[in-house]
């Protein structure tokens, strides 16, 4: 058996890491109107929404399919955004 789980988003990345990332950039406010748990709304924080997530199967399959979402729709990278994207469609008409 091999270590590499190519197809798995969220191999690698702990539930605190994805838990943080996902306060980072919703809020916990924003966390609890889109997912409905006690620990987003009430006296959030990341101790005790681990401690939930961690007993809570299906609360937890819900926060991984929010991160997932957040990862595929995130902004490009600053590389990609700074590109042109009609160059390469520009060099071909002056051609």
């Amino acid at each position: 058996m091999t270590d590499k789980q190519p197809n798995n988003p969220l191999h690698g990345i702990t539930l605190e890491q994805l838990l943080t990332q996902l306060v980072d950039h919703y809020g916990w406010e924003s966390l609890g109107e889109r997912i409905n748990i006690n620990c987003f709304k009430s006296d959030p924080s990341i101790k005790s929404t681990l401690k939930f997530l961690r007993k809570t199967l299906w609360a937890r399959e819900k926060v991984e399919r929010l991160y997932i979402t957040m990862q595929s729709t995130s902004v490009m990278p600053k590389e990609a955004a700074s590109t042109d994207p009609w160059k390469k469609a520009r060099s071909q008409l002056s051609d």
